[in-house]
């Protein structure tokens, strides 16, 4: 059984890691690969006006275009690998089968702290990465910047619903086919029921890792200050960390979900950008960010 989990994962690893390739840049591609991902591009450009002079549904229907480009991308990637993608591959497996031989004194260390930690905690980490709730913030980022027209916003919930997205597929089929058992279960790391509809064997990998993970990193890449990129990672991590305190997942399944919300929002954000989907002048949509205080608040304020 043990064999089998570990041939398991390795397949399943190469079907949920689309977006390795995607993450080179245009400048290392041929330049016939170039030409063709033009001309490919091209029915995409039909709207010739500058996004500032486009109508709110022209500007609906051009980020609908991006965000559907985005999924394609990350899932059309594979069949482009090459031998520095294969490595990266390799890596990845080679690494989720290091934490494999962790998960049960990990998952033994993390549920004897759940009772330490507060309610309240335990609480956001579990709703951060619900999908109605993580939906909903990447859905209200995307109407900010298109009620206000401002493309960097936009262009920020675009990435945040295509990543979310194609992370979103990738998880659900996922734990259906590997149908491994959940930490909380007692049937221990290496129980797996091949396609598999109860929720108790839907451990691999982690959606809230994924969700959540996903979220924050896409918003982080929007800074440049190191302590609220770190602000913003740490929030996101508490959805994983929270997981492993219930014993709802395993260290392998959240560390996992953690690498491919990297792998997918660089996959995606790379081709937004090598395709010049959305260039714009980065100092005039800067936003500054402020820090208020007072009577029993703390607040933060962005201004654009």
């Amino acid at each position: 059984m043990k064999h089998f989990s570990t041939l398991l994962i390795t397949i399943l690893l190469f079907i949920i890691s689309p977006s390795i390739y995607s993450q080179e840049k245009t400048d290392t591609q041929p330049e016939k690969q170039l030409e063709e991902e033009q001309s490919a591009s091209i029915p995409e450009k039909k709207i010739k006006k500058p996004q500032h002079e486009m109508t709110r549904w022209q500007m609906l229907k051009y980020d609908g275009v991006s965000a559907f480009g985005g999924v394609k991308h990350a899932y059309t990637q594979p069949f482009k690998w090459k031998g520095k993608d294969w490595a990266t591959f390799g890596g990845i497996v080679a690494g989720t089968a290091l934490v494999y031989f962790m998960d049960e004194p990990a998952n033994a260390f993390f549920t004897n702290q759940e009772e330490d930690i507060p309610g309240f905690v335990k609480e956001t980490g579990f709703r951060f990465g619900k999908p109605l709730v993580n939906y909903g913030l990447t859905t209200g980022v995307y109407a900010f910047g298109l009620i206000t027209k401002n493309e960097k916003v936009r262009k920020t919930g675009v990435l945040l619903i295509a990543s979310a997205t194609a992370g979103g597929i990738i998880q659900t089929v996922s734990k259906t086919l590997a149908g491994r058992a959940r930490p909380y279960t007692g049937k221990g790391k290496d129980s797996f029921k091949f396609y598999a509809s109860e929720a108790e064997y839907h451990s691999f990998p982690s959606g809230h890792s994924i969700l959540s993970f996903t979220t924050a990193y896409a918003i982080a890449k929007q800074f440049e200050n190191p302590y609220i990129k770190g602000g913003i990672y740490a929030l996101g991590l508490l959805s994983p960390v929270s997981r492993l305190w219930s014993g709802a997942h395993w260290l392998t399944d959240v560390t996992l979900g953690i690498v491919l919300s990297v792998v997918i929002v660089d996959g995606i954000d790379n081709y937004l950008n090598n395709n010049d989907r959305y260039v714009y002048d980065s100092k005039k949509f800067k936003i500054k960010w402020d820090i208020t205080l007072g009577a029993g608040q703390l607040g933060v304020i962005g201004r654009f």
